[in-house]
C-alpha cells in the first residue's frame, strides 16, 4: 500500500504541475496575443469641424471671400458682354479695320476675365490657397486630438469615416468621435451652450 500511496501523490502532484503549465501556456498565449493584436478605430472628422466655431469663421471667411470673387468676375463678364452688344450694334457703321480692333479689343478683355477667374478660383488659385490657410490649422487642431486619443487608448489605426473611406460595417464601440470632441472641449454639454 505504501508503494500505491507514493504513485498517487506523485500522480496529484504531477497532474497539479501540469494544470499550472497549462494556466501559465494560457496566459502567455493571451499576451502574445494581445502584444499582436491591433485596435482600430474610426472618427468622422467633417463631424468634428463642423462642430468646431474656428471651422465654421474659416468657412464663413471663405464664402465670403469667393462670394466678393465671383461678383467681381461676373462684373467683368457683363463688361465684354456688353461690349460685343455694343459692337453688333455699331458694326454696320463701322469700317471693317474699327470692326476688327474692336473684335481683337473685345477678345483680349475675355482672356484677361479667363485668366482672371482661373487665377482665383483655378488649381492653386487663391480661393484655393486662401482655403488652406484659414481651414489648415483648425485640422491641424483636429488631427492632435485624434493622435492623442489614438495614443490614450492604443489605437494601431484610426480611419476617418468622412473621407473617401468606405466602411460597410462598424462596429460602434470603435467610434472615437466623442472622444475627439471632448479632447477639443467640444462634449455634449458644450453642445447646448452653442
Amino acid at each position: 500500500m505504501g508503494h500505491n500511496s507514493t504513485f498517487a501523490l506523485v500522480s496529484k502532484s504531477d497532474n497539479d504541475m501540469r494544470k499550472v503549465t497549462v494556466f501559465v501556456l494560457f496566459l502567455c498565449f493571451l499576451a502574445i496575443n494581445d502584444t499582436f493584436a491591433q485596435k482600430f478605430g474610426y472618427v468622422d472628422t467633417q463631424y468634428v469641424l463642423s462642430r468646431m466655431p474656428e471651422y465654421k469663421e474659416a468657412q464663413a471667411e471663405i464664402e465670403k471671400l469667393a462670394k466678393g470673387w465671383e461678383e467681381e468676375i461676373n462684373g467683368m463678364y457683363k463688361k465684354v458682354e456688353e461690349m460685343e452688344t455694343a459692337l453688333m450694334a455699331e458694326e454696320v457703321l463701322l469700317t471693317a479695320e474699327m470692326s476688327a480692333e474692336r473684335r481683337i479689343e473685345i477678345d483680349r478683355e475675355w482672356k484677361e476675365v479667363h485668366e482672371y477667374q482661373k487665377q482665383i478660383f483655378g488649381f492653386d488659385g487663391l480661393y484655393f490657397l486662401k482655403k488652406k490657410e484659414l481651414v489648415k490649422p483648425v485640422q491641424d487642431q483636429v488631427f492632435e486630438a485624434v493622435e492623442k486619443v489614438a495614443k490614450n487608448n492604443r489605437l494601431q489605426i484610426v480611419f476617418d469615416k468622412s473621407g473617401d473611406l468606405v466602411m460597410i460595417y462598424t462596429d460602434p464601440i470603435h467610434d472615437y468621435t466623442d472622444y475627439v470632441l471632448e479632447e477639443l472641449g467640444l462634449g455634449e454639454n458644450q453642445e447646448s451652450n452653442n
